[in-house]
């Protein structure tokens, strides 16, 4: 019996573990698909295979489940976007593999924003993971830069959604041609004397 429980109580712990991440990937593709406040519990409970009671007793909440589904999907969102540190063509294929993966679902919660407090939490943390990874990104040439704060914010501004947004979508460009902008625009910033000691 001793060596039972233990594994016991190990796989039941793994078993609470994939249940929970099953809620948390239910969740996040629902909120991809439809307006945060048309979600209800049953629909995700639905989609990840599991009780309304099963998500209250993980979560304690709606609340409590959206609030973890947020850390989630920034987990997801930093994990896309792992770039070697100083690489700027590889930061703007890594961004826009990014933007063409969850691009028209973010640009919906830029709508949403407006008139969901909980949507604009959610834009709020994307924004500041959006600085951060440029700033951990282009650390190097932050680092040699004649005014690294105002690089910095040319860079997040050359390396954003609406950027690509309005290349993608507005100006009509395929993926190869965004990224090609995209990276001239990054390119011009780490060349021109701001970008420069």
């Amino acid at each position: 019996m001793k060596t039972t429980r233990p594994y016991t109580q190990s796989a039941r712990a793994e078993a609470t573990a994939r249940t929970r991440a099953r809620i948390l990937d239910a969740t996040f593709a629902l909120a991809q698909e439809k307006l945060s406040l048309e979600i209800v519990l049953t629909d995700v409970a639905e989609r990840a295979g599991v009780s309304v009671q099963t998500i209250l007793r993980h979560f304690g909440t709606r609340d409590g489940l959206f609030d973890a589904a947020r850390e989630h999907g920034t987990s997801e969102v930093v994990e896309e976007r792992d770039t070697p540190v100083g690489d700027a063509g590889a930061a703007v294929t890594v961004i826009v593999a990014h933007y063409e993966r969850r691009g028209t679902f973010v640009l919906s919660l830029l709508a949403q924003a407006r008139f969901d407090e909980d949507v604009a939490t959610v834009v709020r943390d994307g924004v500041a993971v959006h600085r951060r990874w440029v700033a951990t990104t282009f650390a190097p040439q932050l680092a040699t830069s004649a005014d690294p704060a105002e690089l910095l914010d040319l860079l997040v501004v050359a390396t954003d959604i609406g950027t690509w947004s309005l290349l993608r979508h507005g100006a009509g460009h395929d993926r190869d041609t965004t990224t090609s902008r995209m990276h001239a625009l990054v390119s011009a910033l780490l060349v021109s004397p701001k970008g420069r000691l």
